[in-house]
């Protein structure tokens, strides 16, 4: 493996809750791209975001160890950059054990979402109400006005079908839109002004091929992109990512590639995002535990091609990091 390239800073440059440590992560000594860029915990399910202090954020799910599968995520952590090379972990804004109407058994905190409106960071994530988990998923909300603290549980979603990873996506106009789903169904429709109820009724997004999970929508040049995993499963490759654009924020959308093939790890789930100028796609892999359970979150570079399709991304594992025997 590389070296970590940990610093502790002042706990004042970052807030109380901070942690305040400074990973040059993707330095490592040598400048180039490290993957995976944190390296301190498993993460998995990266969903960033840049804010208007000039940072982006990604706000990840937790894998815990020793892995049993997906029921013992939780405790989520924020980080952050300037550089794409020296990170911030901002420690954890929430766990299982502050959700009023959760399972009462807790885990199950899986891939989340966080928006901005009106002064208000709003952060999405599934969760189920009862034992009986994978039939009582919901889609808490917790607020807070400040990026990556402070956040506390306002409800969920009322009125939505059992499924999970929340994606919002603010248009230009200020209209915020929901998508979440699972199982093979990507459900996508308009939210309200209070951001915590559907404005109408949810729809099934129309001419996605071979949807597993993982719905993320970004805009780029006045088109609507919803990226996402699918369900492809050979040997020991397993999602790939792939992608559909719309000229409308609800579809239909027109089915365009695989934009990423698979990483040593069962799943992928990507977000997509520009910063000071250039795009990132950011995903997961097992490269730190060579166990699918073990998640690490990583970053590359993604390039669009001139009629707007994407460049096929190939993850890269660099600084001396390398792949571990495959374990399940």
């Amino acid at each position: 493996m590389g070296k970590n390239c940990l610093f502790s800073i002042p706990e004042f440059l970052f807030g109380k809750r901070g942690l305040a440590l400074f990973f040059s992560l993707g330095a490592c000594w040598c400048g180039a791209q490290k993957n995976p860029f944190i390296t301190h915990m498993y993460t998995a399910d990266p969903s960033a975001h840049v804010w208007s202090d000039g940072r982006l954020y990604v706000y990840a799910s937790h894998d815990i160890a020793p892995p049993r599968g997906c029921d013992l995520m939780d405790k989520y952590h924020v980080f952050s950059t300037d550089d794409m090379v020296n990170w911030v972990d901002h420690g954890e804004i929430l766990s299982s054990e502050q959700v009023p109407w959760g399972r009462k058994e807790g885990g199950f905190m899986w891939a989340p979402d966080c928006v901005y409106k009106n002064g208000t960071y709003y952060f999405y994530f599934p969760h189920p109400s009862g034992t009986e988990w994978n039939k009582t998923w919901k889609i808490g909300v917790a607020t807070s006005d400040k990026p990556a603290s402070g956040f506390t549980v306002q409800g969920y979603i009322p009125d939505l079908e059992p499924m999970i990873d929340p994606c919002v996506f603010i248009d230009d106009d200020g209209q915020a839109y929901l998508y979440y789903g699972g199982g093979g169904t990507c459900m996508g429709g308009k939210l309200k002004d209070n951001m915590m109820e559907v404005d109408g009724k949810m729809q099934i997004m129309e001419g996605l091929e071979d949807f597993h999970e993982a719905a993320w929508v970004h805009k780029r040049k006045g088109i609507y992109y919803l990226s996402y995993s699918d369900n492809h499963d050979e040997g020991d490759a397993h999602n790939r990512m792939r992608y559909a654009t719309s000229k409308s924020p609800l579809g239909p959308w027109t089915y365009q590639g695989i934009y990423m093939d698979p990483t040593d790890s069962y799943t992928n789930h990507g977000s997509i995002v520009k910063y000071k100028g250039q795009w990132y796609a950011f995903y997961h892999n097992s490269a730190l535990s060579g166990h699918d359970w073990l998640r690490s979150i990583c970053v590359d570079k993604l390039y669009y091609n001139k009629d707007g399709s994407i460049r096929k991304v190939v993850p890269t594992l660099d600084c001396g990091a390398s792949l571990k025997g495959k374990k399940k």
